[in-house]
């Protein structure tokens, strides 16, 4: 009931029986905490996902024609990967990498779905998920990190680095930006109960980054956070909220770098970090590093319609591309190098002429919006084209937008009439 105003009038979801109701937006807060439990395979992640997707079309869900062209943007680019993988899939993991590129693409059709109906509910609980992973995360890598708990070391650290309850410290950072994004939200515009507890869930969160010493994850916080920010102050909508806003950022920003400066005086974690902010790394210089490995690859794009398969980059190089668009040129072709970047670029093109829209769930779009261009940034320097979390934020990002044209039409008709 807390969520009839604003979103029943959307979609046949808000007709459906209170318990069929209920189920459903249970079960988005359930994938959204079970996307931070991903160090196993199959992961809490994939079972929660397809419980969650044999349960919505079996008690409803709908197709919009806006979603039409990310369907197709989506089966085009795994063709592309698939027509490239056909001479290697006796390979396990090549197959393997083929069949979670497709399961990725349905988790994005579903959550575009999903969340293009019964919006501002799903998305809270979304919102309240990614939350509750985030810190099971969060405290589980500072734990680890710490040795807080016996023999967590080795299972929660990686190079020594935190990585929690994830595979590799990098991706636990990525993870943890959309959720500590939404607790920035409330930390600087709830009342005060509220927004202190979130100040404290977006410390933990922060820590956690911190200490998976992720060059990526340290700017990208940093980034979105100021964006998100901005784009809060644009379109608050009286002085009161703008003057709050910019008040609670300057208190977060100084207790951050107080934190900062307390860590630091730890010697293994100033080594560490001084080691880890440096931007002279030997993986990233020369000929065959990062960025050189970026400029022959692309020349080797060019002369390969067809690529040359996934996985099969390091075979030519050191390392892997650490590039999303590049590696998608080369595991894809043609096919799969020019579709990956449309698909991107036209989310983040349509995520922008839809930031003033004047809907219910305005703020929770600024922070998946804001989360998901970072992580669109940071695609030019690391693989994200199999993080769990990007896929759900597009896939979120165009059930937000499908949403918002639905609502904007309503009104309009409403003030028409």
């Amino acid at each position: 009931m807390a969520y009839a105003a604003t979103a029943d009038d959307l979609s046949a979801a808000a007709r459906a029986a209170p318990g069929v109701l209920a189920l459903q937006r249970a079960l988005v807060w359930l994938v959204g905490a079970a996307g931070a439990i991903v160090f196993i395979e199959p992961s809490p992640y994939e079972i929660v996902t397809l419980l969650a997707t044999v349960t919505f079309f079996a008690t409803g869900l709908r197709l919009r024609l806006v979603l039409i062209p990310l369907l197709l943007l989506l089966v085009l680019l795994n063709v592309g990967y698939t027509i490239s993988a056909i001479p290697l899939l006796e390979q396990s993991e090549v197959a393997s990498w083929i069949a979670t590129s497709w399961y990725m693409a349905v988790t994005v059709v579903f959550f575009a779905m999903v969340i293009s109906e019964d919006t501002t509910a799903r998305l809270d609980m979304l919102r309240r998920g990614l939350v509750v992973g985030a810190m099971i995360a969060a405290i589980s890598a500072i734990a680890g990190y710490f040795n807080l708990v016996p023999g967590g070391r080795d299972l929660l650290t990686l190079y020594e680095r935190a990585r929690g309850t994830f595979k590799d410290p990098n991706v636990l950072g990525a993870f943890l930006i959309l959720p500590a994004l939404f607790c920035l939200q409330s930390a600087v515009s709830d009342r005060l109960g509220k927004a202190f507890r979130n100040v404290i869930a977006f410390g933990i969160m922060a820590l956690a980054i911190l200490l998976a010493f992720s060059r990526a994850a340290w700017g990208g916080l940093v980034l979105t956070s100021a964006f998100m920010l901005a784009l809060m102050v644009l379109t608050s909508r009286t002085n009161a909220q703008r003057s709050r806003i910019i008040i609670m950022t300057i208190v977060a920003a100084v207790l951050g770098l107080a934190l900062i400066a307390v860590l630091l005086s730890f010697d293994p974690i100033a080594e560490m970090f001084k080691q880890r902010a440096s931007f002279d790394q030997s993986y990233d210089e020369g000929r065959f590093g990062r960025f050189g490995r970026h400029i022959l690859g692309a020349e080797m794009a060019l002369d390969l319609p067809f690529g040359i398969g996934p996985l099969q980059f390091h075979r030519f190089f050191p390392e892997d591309t650490h590039n999303s668009y590049l590696n998608a040129f080369m595991s894809g072709g043609w096919l799969s190098g020019v579709c990956y970047p449309a698909l991107v670029f036209t989310t983040v093109i349509m995520g922008f002429r839809h930031i003033f829209v004047r809907v219910p769930w305005q703020r929770a779009y600024l922070a998946v919006f804001s989360a998901f261009v970072g992580t669109v940034g940071e695609s030019f320097v690391i693989d994200t084209d199999h993080w769990r979390h990007f896929w759900m934020m597009l896939g979120t990002m165009w059930g937000m937008i499908a949403a918002a044209q639905v609502y904007k039409k309503i009104n309009d008709e409403a003030s028409s009439a």
